[in-house]
């Protein structure tokens, strides 16, 4: 079924008590954060832009990492705050159905929307924090940004002169296998794949919904725009989702 919310939901829905949540940048474009391949996301508007999150230009190119640091801090500059698609899932694990929320997003959002962070799986990492390439100390992104204020362009790491990074993950960066592994674990195990504000479309994210789908579960998927994964689901839902979310968790 493709569409609105139906009404009254459906009872697989409503008796669902094992949900993993999987959220991508359209959960957060109703808080300010622009997505990244919609029609109007940064990289559809600027390919080039990419270049600033692809590993080997960050790692090569001096001039990619001061645009970069400035990126971050124009970003920081944002009065970023969880919007009602991050609040909605608050709710759904106050109900006790939530078990795990993963998302493709590094802002933190679903911590400061009062998600429990043991609960929150950040596949791509996080933006609040810097990790040197060479030594991996870390630090806080707000000390990283306070020496570009201070005229730093290019902040090394204070520990061994290595290059910073945010903590995300990068274009032709290894992802976490752990997070990978207990993000596969969670898909096997729920009873309703949610995917929220995710264009399905990245890799090893996107085949959550295959563990999901191959474990019994149902998929919702709550996006703008079609996704490869629309044919397998047992509900698509193209409302904004700061409007569908909060019915789609409704207990009942």
């Amino acid at each position: 079924m493709t569409g609105v919310v139906p009404e009254p939901l459906p009872g697989w829905l409503t008796a669902a008590s094992r949900i993993t949540a999987l959220t991508g940048a359209g959960i957060s474009t109703d808080s300010g954060i622009p997505d990244y391949r919609g029609p109007n996301g940064v990289w559809t508007r600027d390919p080039d832009a990419e270049k600033l999150v692809t590993l080997s230009y960050y790692v090569g190119d001096p001039d990619i990492r001061r645009r970069a640091w400035l990126m971050r801090r124009d970003m920081g500059a944002l009065d970023v705050r969880p919007n009602a698609g991050h609040a909605a899932l608050v709710d759904l694990e106050g109900q006790g159905r939530l078990r795990t929320l993963i998302t493709q997003n590094v802002d933190g959002l679903h911590q400061a929307a009062g998600s429990a962070p043991d609960r929150v799986l950040e596949i791509h990492g996080t933006v609040h924090e810097v990790e040197c390439l060479g030594c991996r100390a870390r630090t806080t992104m707000q000390e990283a940004l306070d020496r570009v204020a201070a005229g730093d362009p290019d902040p090394a790491c204070r520990a061994c002169g290595g290059i910073l990074k945010s903590a995300t993950i990068s274009f032709g960066q290894m992802l976490d296998p752990a997070v990978i592994d207990a993000a596969a674990a969670a898909a096997a195990d729920c009873d309703v794949l949610l995917a929220v504000g995710t264009s399905l479309t990245v890799h090893p994210a996107a085949g959550l919904v295959d563990i999901a789908v191959a474990n019994g579960a149902r998929v919702v998927v709550v996006n703008a725009q079609p996704t490869p994964y629309d044919d397998v689901a047992d509900l698509v839902v193209r409302e904004p989702i700061g409007s569908a979310l909060p019915k789609l968790v409704a207990a009942g």
